[in-house]
């Protein structure tokens, strides 16, 4: 190659490296506009990352840790997850398929045997697809985790045959913790925090019940009134913008789980709007494509979004709910498609 062809080269690198520069500049100052103004008008209190091509190009907090507004979010504070969470019990159940432990095809009842004959027809397939046709929790009754297994010893039936329906309530998830705790002989809490939290550097997160941790936030209304204390039931998981996103990008490259159970924990039953143990997940050829869960507890909400392909990820954390989130989320992606 000459002289003269190796400095057009060399130009045309520097033309397109600025271009680049310049273009992502733009969709980061476009995406600080939107989240200053969605705070400004009181529709977003809490936390925002965006990831593009592996690198994070936008982290920032907007409000308050909670109803006094005297305490600034940072990004070290910590959120309720809500229904993201269900995702840490499929991953682990399917981490224990892969030792040759359990196979989704399994009865309930081969685990906890004292549960109702009802049991014997309800797979962990169906808890994962929310198909197993169990009554939803009783939260009159709740207060711990002994009362949520009680109320399962209580069910007399059904709500429909296992596999031919869909129902998404909670009764699914908790099942799903005792298996766990049955086949580990450990806390699900422990469990989580040993082969999932620790292994991917997760040093932030954490499950309930617990006490004095740090950068805890609490949920509160628009009226500043902050949500009552939370029950001290296993499985509510606070964590941090930075550790979703670890969680987020282990999974997708399968290095929590193989190729083959992430598939599995894309499934969904066969109506609209279902979700399965990932929310929404979309493949081809077997490959994840997109991943989108959100997530609400209270005056928490949550979402997280991956176009996999593109190499997008969007987070969004609040500890203040005003249902907006996901119109943010999309904004932030329409941003990122220009």
């Amino acid at each position: 190659m000459n002289y003269n062809k190796q400095v057009l080269l060399l130009k045309a690198f520097f033309l397109f490296l600025i271009n680049s520069i310049f273009a992502q500049s733009k969709e980061i100052n476009k995406i600080d506009s939107l989240m200053k103004h969605s705070n400004s008008v009181g529709i977003f209190n809490g936390n925002v990352l965006v990831s593009k091509n592996n690198k994070i190009i936008y982290n920032a907090s907007f409000g308050f840790t909670d109803a006094s507004k005297k305490d600034k979010l940072t990004k070290q504070s910590k959120f309720h997850l809500g229904s993201i969470t269900k995702e840490f019990s499929a991953v682990a159940l399917l981490q224990l398929e892969e030792k040759g432990k359990l196979k989704l095809s399994d009865s309930v009842s081969k685990f906890i045997p004292e549960l109702p004959n009802w049991a014997n027809k309800v797979t962990i397939k169906d808890l994962l697809q929310y198909t197993s046709g169990i009554p939803n929790v009783n939260w009159k009754k709740i207060k711990n985790d002994k009362d949520i297994f009680d109320g399962l010893l209580s069910i007399e039936k059904l709500d429909f045959k296992p596999g031919t329906d869909y129902d998404y309530n909670n009764n699914n998830l908790f099942l799903r913790q005792f298996i766990i705790e049955r086949l580990t002989r450990i806390s699900f809490k422990t469990y989580v925090e040993k082969f999932i939290f620790q292994p991917l550097g997760m040093n932030s997160s954490v499950m309930t019940p617990f006490e004095n941790e740090e950068n805890i936030t609490k949920g509160f209304k628009n009226n500043s009134v902050q949500d009552p204390a939370e029950l001290p039931i296993t499985g509510g998981t606070y964590t941090t913008t930075y550790d979703l996103l670890k969680w987020t990008n282990n999974l997708h490259s399968k290095k929590i789980i193989n190729k083959h159970s992430l598939y599995e924990l894309g499934q969904s039953f066969n109506i609209p709007e279902s979700q399965s143990a990932l929310g929404n997940a979309k493949f081809s050829h077997k490959k994840l494509m997109e991943h989108t869960h959100d997530g609400r507890a209270g005056s928490f909400e949550a979402i997280m979004f991956s176009d996999i392909d593109k190499k997008i990820t969007i987070i969004l954390l609040s500890n203040n709910y005003n249902g907006k989130i996901s119109e943010i989320s999309e904004t932030i992606n329409s941003i990122l498609q220009k």
